[in-house]
Order: C-alpha cells, then structure tokens, then sequence
C-alpha cells in the first residue's frame, strides 16, 4: 500500500438499483411511481425561464419551503429540503448523531442507513426484526445516540402504528428520533401529527414516490424549527446551493393538486391490492406491504431464479443477495397493464419444470 492509501476513507457504497433503458421494459425494481406528475408540473416547466439559470438558486429555498409550510401547516422554519431524501436523511445524520454512543436501525431496513453511519464514522447497532419483519419496540429502549425508523420499512413495506412510534419517542426523548416516510402515501399513518408533542423528532419524506418526481430529486424533512436550524447550519457550511432552480419551482408546482396525487395513490393501492391476490394465488408469501411495493417468496421457486428468468424477459425487479431475505422479491407496483405482463410471465416461470 502506498502512503498516501493509508489516508483514503474506505467504505463499502450504496448500490442503487439496475436503471435499464429498454424499449419493452417492465420496469419494477426502483419503486419509482407508474403514473406522471400532477399537469401543474408541465405548466410550470413551460413557464420556466432557462436564462434564470445563469443565476444561483435560492440557498433559502424559500419557494419549495413555503409550498411545503402551507401544505403541512407548519412554518416554514420547520422545513428542510434537500436533493432527494437521502440527501436530507446523510444531513440529518451528520448533525445529529455526534454524542459517540451507537444509533440504532433495523437489521432489515434501507441500506443507505449504514453506509452514512460508516462514511460519517458513526456507531450503530441493528436490532434484528421478528420473524414477522416486525420492529421489537423493547430493543430501542436503550442508551443510544439516536434511533432512525423507516415506515413503511423498505425493502418489507410493513408499517408500525403511531402507538408504536410513540413508545420509542417517549424512551428517547434526549436523542433524536428519525422516522422516514419515504412510501408513507400509499397507507401508512404520518408521524407528522406527533410533531407539537415531542421537539426529538424529525420526519422525512420524499417527492420520489407518490409525488412522481425521481428524477428531480427533491426530498425534505419536517421538524422544530431548532433542528431545522441545526440541518441549515451543517449545510451551508459544505454546500448553501443544493437545490436547483428547476427542481425548486416544479417542486412547489406539484403540490398544487391535491385531487390528481390522491387519484394517482389510489389506483397505486389498488393495482397492489390486486396483485397482492394474484401473487397469493400463484404460491407467493409477502408481508402485509403498505408502500408502491411487495416483498415476496414463493413456497418452492427461489427468488434469485425468478429474477434471472424475469430479467431474460425485460422485466425487472430487486433481488437483495443478503441474510435473512435472499429469497424474496422487492416488486414496485406498475400500472395494471404493468402487473398484468409481470404476473402472465411470473406463471410462465413458475410452471415450467428445471428452474
């Protein structure tokens, strides 16, 4: 090893999921939304100035943190945005999580959590989930030096009640208290309502999903307005300009169609419950999922062979070659046309003989 080698950091990254680009595709591996954005969005791009961009963006982000101010009621010293949630979630876990004990997440949770805690030199503990995929609300009722809760989890899609997320802020109330609500539209309970009771508590979200924005990457927290503060002040000291001017104004845009986003989340929830029979139907397990997504195992066909034989037919899925769940499937709720050419082939796999 060279000298200077000894100084690099070393970490294992984040593998996002397979982005193909074929004409024929059914792409169901990313958890992306099926359906456009709200039209708002369309007039808003053609109202948008290109030559506004030979200036620098808002650093206050004052027009995205407004919009999401009045949406949710709350000021807007109580918003932080960022470059997808998981530019929010890397931000909150560098300003928050310095007190040297270990955090805690689940063991099965979203991968990015550990590699942060890995990149930014945290300590963490992942408590092991229950057989079910459920969270054991006791293994957070120890000393640690912050907790982070996916809910709806990824990659199970199941989701912990109020209740719940209560019994862990009333233990932790001196460590803060992160829960991502990444896929929480699509029928999970916001824990934005327990905001006025506990100042420990961060909530993040994102327009990635139902809001039908990945490729803009907005994402954004909802806090008290001193861990806003704190989110700000780490911020600007690497980057003041993280959002663009695009995805500022198109970001507000899409939050001005309430009608279309709840239309739009409801034939989402509709096509999963639907699949979730067929699935059922053909030999499939799969917790009770509450996001754009199911997490599924078939009773005699293993998961890694039904990804290949999917993949052969350009249609794609996640496959998660790790303990405890390298026999299931992570698949992102299409359209019904989407799903029906999914689930004609997923029999056709599954009916032949030799997989």
């Amino acid at each position: 090893m060279k000298e200077w080698e000894k100084n690099i950091r070393k970490v294992e990254p984040y593998v996002p999921g397979e982005q193909p680009n074929k004409p024929d595709m059914v792409k169901l591996n990313t958890n992306e939304n099926p359906y456009p954005p709200a039209p708002e969005v369309e007039r808003a791009w053609k109202q948008f100035s290109p030559d506004s961009l030979k200036l620098y963006p808002d650093p206050t982000a004052n027009v995205l943190t407004g919009a999401l101010a009045d949406y949710h009621k709350v000021t807007k010293e109580q918003v932080f945005v960022g470059v997808g949630s998981d530019d929010v979630l890397a931000t909150a876990f560098l300003t928050f999580f310095n007190s040297g004990r270990p955090i805690l997440f689940p063991d099965i949770t979203y991968s990015f959590y550990d590699v942060w805690a890995n990149l930014f030199q945290i300590p963490y503990r992942r408590p092991a989930l229950k057989e079910d995929f459920h969270i054991r609300a006791e293994d957070y009722f120890t000393e640690n030096g912050g907790i982070v809760i996916a809910n709806p989890n990824a990659p199970t899609g199941l989701m912990e009640s109020l209740d719940f997320l209560e019994q862990i802020l009333e233990k932790n109330q001196d460590v803060i208290v992160i829960v991502d609500e990444a896929y929480v539209d699509f029928g999970g309970e916001s824990a934005l309502s327990l905001l006025p009771k506990y100042e420990n508590l961060l909530v993040v979200r994102t327009f990635s999903k139902s809001r039908s924005l990945a490729g803009l990457r907005i994402g954004y927290a909802v806090g008290n307005e001193a861990l806003i503060k704190a989110m700000n002040d780490v911020k600007y000291s690497y980057n003041s300009y993280t959002m663009n001017r695009t995805s500022l104004a198109l970001g507000a845009a899409v939050l001005e169609n309430e009608a279309y986003f709840q239309e739009t989340v409801q034939k989402i929830i509709a096509t999963r419950e639907r699949t979730k029979k067929a699935l059922s139907e053909l030999g499939f397990t799969f917790p009770d999922s509450k996001a754009n997504f199911i997490f599924a195992s078939h009773k005699r066909v293993k998961a890694k062979d039904i990804f290949e034989e999917l993949r052969k037919e350009n249609i794609y899925v996640r496959y998660f070659e790790k303990p405890k769940i390298d026999n299931y499937l992570r698949i992102t709720i299409g359209t019904d046309r989407e799903m029906d050419r999914f689930l004609a082939k997923l029999k056709e796999i599954l009916d032949r003989t030799g997989i």
